[in-house]
């Protein structure tokens, strides 16, 4: 690196949108889990709330697909950024990250986004709740606070199958070491790992567990990141002992909930019903002002789909209003936008709109 990369007059501050940037490290944090790092190739100061997340932007066997990573870096560390991923069985896109994915490699990036953060819930008593690579926010948070010195009481409790899947293990010990407010739990939930010593605490987290090692925790604001049973459970602690649920908050990337499925196929099944009683009159028009093509759709549906119909591929990952992939500017026309995050006040305020959850509510114009 020259010290040209550093002159401030070049440096640019990263924003919402989508960035190329070239991977400068891969660290091997466990046996089936892997940090990659990333710089752009002129300088940008990458700026974003501990505990956001960015959208990759991958081609796989020739097929273009997006997927979202939580930051585990921490924006006090402002030239570069970094995502931890594990390795899944029959996971496409995590196995070839840990196959494929390797020093020098470019690839292009969206984001940041997400309500899931520090920042925007400041509290002065924090407990963590993470377990397996749901640490990811997590550690961007705590590193946060250790880099900037703030005035928190951390309570982290972290639950790992076995010793030797516990993620950033000697540096949380090396953080939570030199900060008398920061307290460290770990959890293993197998026994009987040959070869493996642990005195700590064994099986699943549980209430007297919980008591035990934050015995203040409904006082604290709380942020959990896990597999879905982990984070139900917590849920079903802190409903149980009547935690105000304001005052809780947690991240997931999972699948579609089977219940949320069926409603969906539920719906469906009604809108094909009252798709024969719209009247034409009532359908909308959508524009695509760049592409120069135009299609009328009926109430309720989204501008996503309305660019489905015409062979238009607007870019998404989540569809459901949460990586922000989707952003597109509205030229023209109101929508209503029932997003999750994805998209900032700044970004609203300048006209852009999540494609995928925006239903316009009358004709309007879209730019791409």
């Amino acid at each position: 690196m020259t010290m040209n990369f550093l002159n401030p007059v070049t440096t640019q501050t990263w924003a919402n949108g989508r960035h190329m940037v070239r991977c400068v490290k891969v660290i091997q944090e466990t046996w089936d889990v892997r940090t990659f790092c990333f710089m752009a190739e002129q300088p940008v100061l990458f700026f974003f709330k501990p505990g956001q997340f960015v959208t990759l932007e991958l081609e796989i066997d020739g097929e273009s697909i997006m997927r979202s990573y939580t930051i585990s870096s921490s924006p006090s560390v402002p030239y570069s950024f970094s995502i931890t991923v594990k390795r899944v069985p029959g996971g496409k896109v995590s196995n070839w990250l840990h196959d494929n994915l390797a020093v020098n490699d470019e690839l292009a990036v969206h984001g940041p986004v997400g309500n899931f953060n520090s920042i925007d819930f400041p509290a002065d008593k924090v407990l963590f709740l993470s377990g397996g690579v749901g640490i990811t926010p997590l550690m961007s948070m705590t590193r946060w606070f250790f880099d900037t010195n703030a005035s928190v009481d951390v309570e982290f409790i972290h639950s790992a199958r076995a010793p030797r899947d516990v993620i950033y293990h000697r540096e949380l010990v090396h953080m939570f070491s030199r900060i008398p407010e920061f307290k460290l739990h770990i959890v293993c939930e197998k026994k009987d790992d040959v070869g493996e010593a642990w005195a700590g605490y064994r099986g699943y987290l549980t209430q007297p567990m919980l008591e035990l090692m934050a015995p203040d925790f409904l006082e604290r604001e709380i942020f959990c990141c896990g597999p879905t049973p982990y984070m139900n459970a917590i849920k079903h602690i802190l409903r149980d002992n009547n935690f105000d649920m304001s005052h809780y908050h947690e991240e997931s990337f999972g699948a579609t909930p089977l219940d949320v499925r069926e409603d969906v196929l539920e719906l469906a099944e009604q809108a094909e019903a009252e798709a024969e009683e719209v009247d034409v009159a009532d359908m909308l028009s959508v524009e695509f002002s760049t592409s120069g093509k135009s299609v009328r759709i009926q109430p309720g549906e989204t501008v996503h789909s309305a660019a489905a119909k015409l062979g238009l591929h607007i870019p998404k990952a989540c569809g459901m209003g949460i990586c922000g992939t989707c952003r597109v500017p509205l030229a023209s026309g109101e929508v209503v936008m029932e997003h999750n995050g994805g998209i900032t006040d700044e970004d609203v305020a300048e006209g852009y709109i999540l494609s995928c959850c925006s239903t316009p509510k009358g004709n309007v114009v879209v730019d791409f």
